[in-house]
């Protein structure tokens, strides 16, 4: 948890600073042209996962409740975005603790999951906290490399995240003994907080700095974690309801996506295309028509729809990340970079946004500007395996120095 109110103009210069001293520091090496020219870099790719229609309101959804996904939904979801989480117990384990710790509180399990799969980049880590400290919401990793606190096991590890979130949602004590040393930290300092954040949107700018989204994001993996499988039976009871009544928006997206998950890309277009003529404003609606263009490969198709996305969302950050990726792809060097630049101006912690510009640089036969950006974006995130394989592609190909004789 970061509290200390530290602007996003401060992060914002902090940030661009630690571009200019990468930069400063990649200008004095040099590479080799002939090596340099052999690199293939690693694309970080786009994010073309659907979004499940949400009736409700982002800021209308509430920290406590009941689940809406279940447990084997999580575990699939978790598999999907992440084969091999850095956990000390299975998978299966630490989303059976979620829902029963949270589920004991009155929490809603599956969100305040989705909350921990923000935190640690789907059990990937790579920030300040390391997998052996059971420590999965981030709590007093304050920054400046400050790893914050180590749980004993993973369930008390689980048990004092949700703790945290009740510091913030009820003035009562849990129904279960203290595990979390900053619960009390909270009462005491911070008593425009204490009890009083019920929505998740309302953690914004508090739970995290500057967090101006914060909420939303942890919403939208809620939402991807609950898409509907691909069987037969699932597909026959979605176009049922489609004959037998009159179609909504949220039917054809709902049909729409299990289309997607059988890879029936045109069919699910077709849906989704449905589902925006019924909702000419609904983000839900063209985001998974401009992913499933994107899967398509229709590319003109997709960053037009991406547009249209960005004109109901300017701060919607996947769909200006696929746009990027699409420009990339185009050749579009420039306005690449300005779509990923947008998203690091919303989500300074993205290291594959800052990976793609390094990219795009890389592709301009800008060297210096595109290792200084690999060099940014492994601080943003030491384990991020792409990042990091970039950037030791390029330092191979720097030419070692003469020594004097």
């Amino acid at each position: 948890m970061r509290i200390n109110k530290i602007t996003t103009i401060v992060l914002t210069i902090f940030i661009t600073m630690t571009l200019l001293v990468s930069v400063t520091s990649a200008a004095k090496i040099k590479f080799d042209k002939k090596k340099i020219a052999t690199v293939e870099l690693i694309d970080a790719g786009p994010n073309l996962d659907p979004l499940m229609y949400e009736p409700e309101e982002p800021n209308s959804i509430t920290i406590l409740g009941e689940a809406t996904a279940s447990q084997d939904q999580m575990v699939r979801y978790i598999q999907k975005r992440n084969p091999n989480p850095l956990l000390n117990c299975s998978l299966r384990e630490i989303v059976q603790y979620y829902y029963e710790e949270a589920g004991r509180e009155g929490i809603r399990p599956d969100i305040a999951l989705c909350q921990a799969l923000k935190e640690t980049g789907f059990f990937a880590y790579g920030g300040d906290v390391d997998p052996a400290q059971n420590n999965y919401c981030g709590l007093g990793a304050t920054g400046n490399h400050e790893p914050g606190l180590t749980f004993e096991t993973p369930r008390i590890g689980v048990r004092a995240h949700i703790q945290h979130l009740l510091a913030y949602t009820l003035p009562t004590l849990p129904k279960v003994a203290l595990v979390d040393p900053r619960y009390m930290l909270v009462k005491n300092l911070h008593p425009e907080i204490f009890g009083k954040i019920t929505h998740w949107t309302g953690l914004n700018g508090k739970w995290a700095v500057p967090g101006n989204h914060y909420g939303e994001e942890i919403l939208d993996l809620w939402q991807q974690a609950r898409v509907p499988d691909a069987s037969n039976e699932a597909l026959r009871e979605a176009s049922l309801n489609i004959n037998n009544s009159t179609p909504t928006e949220e039917m054809f997206i709902y049909r729409g996506m299990i289309y997607f998950a059988r890879e029936d890309y045109y069919n699910a277009k077709d849906d989704f295309e449905s589902a925006t003529l019924r909702n000419p404003n609904s983000i839900v609606a063209f985001y998974n028509l401009a992913v499933t263009l994107h899967k398509l490969n229709k590319v003109d198709a997709a960053i037009k729809v991406y547009d249209r996305l960005i004109e109901l969302d300017s701060s919607n950050i996947w769909a200006l990340y696929n746009r990027g990726h699409l420009k990339l792809t185009k050749g579009s060097y420039n306005d690449a970079i300005a779509d990923f630049r947008r998203v690091l101006e919303i989500e300074d912690r993205s290291p594959n946004a800052m990976n793609e510009i390094g990219i795009a640089h890389f592709r301009q036969k800008k060297y210096i500007e595109a290792y200084a950006d690999f060099q940014v974006a492994s601080e943003i995130n030491d384990r991020n395996e792409t990042v990091l394989a970039n950037k030791a592609a390029m330092e191979a190909c720097i030419k070692s120095k003469k020594r004097n004789k």
